[in-house]
């Protein structure tokens, strides 16, 4: 699995705490109890990608920061931003994660690297269906 999967996956599985939650997951969960059959599950697997297209990526990354007492600075920093998600952020998975998001700027570790791997991060959320406010945007 590659590092962005990894991040996108961490940000928009992330359940909600709280009344947070919406309301439409508990109608699917006793369908599905009822009727455990493949043709079930076949046709609930497309409506998967569709239930959650627009995730508040800025919601989700504020709460995740409050459940761990701040996250640094994760609206900006790419290492803060994966330490908060409980990813490995290492010159070699930052390097690795540049190669994935076709990003060369600066050297290997360098201020100007980390902010255009944040800026290209946030901007590959947004391409995937994350709604990503400016503040996370501008890195």
């Amino acid at each position: 699995m590659s590092i962005f999967s990894s991040i996108r996956d961490r940000i928009f599985g992330h359940k909600p705490t709280g009344s947070q939650q919406p309301s439409s997951e508990a109608a699917p969960s006793p369908s599905a109890a009822q009727a455990p059959t493949p043709a079930t599950a076949q046709a609930a697997a497309p409506l998967a990608p569709e239930a959650s297209p627009s995730v508040d990526v800025g919601a989700v990354l504020s709460e995740m920061a409050s459940m761990k007492g701040g996250g640094g600075n994760y609206q900006q920093s790419i290492v803060d931003l994966l330490k908060l998600l409980d990813l490995d952020s290492s010159l070699a998975a930052r390097k690795e994660l540049a190669e994935e998001l076709n990003v060369h700027a600066g050297a290997d570790g360098s201020a100007e690297q980390n902010i255009a791997l944040h800026r290209a991060v946030m901007a590959k959320l947004a391409d995937n269906g994350g709604v990503v406010p400016d503040s996370l945007r501008h890195g």
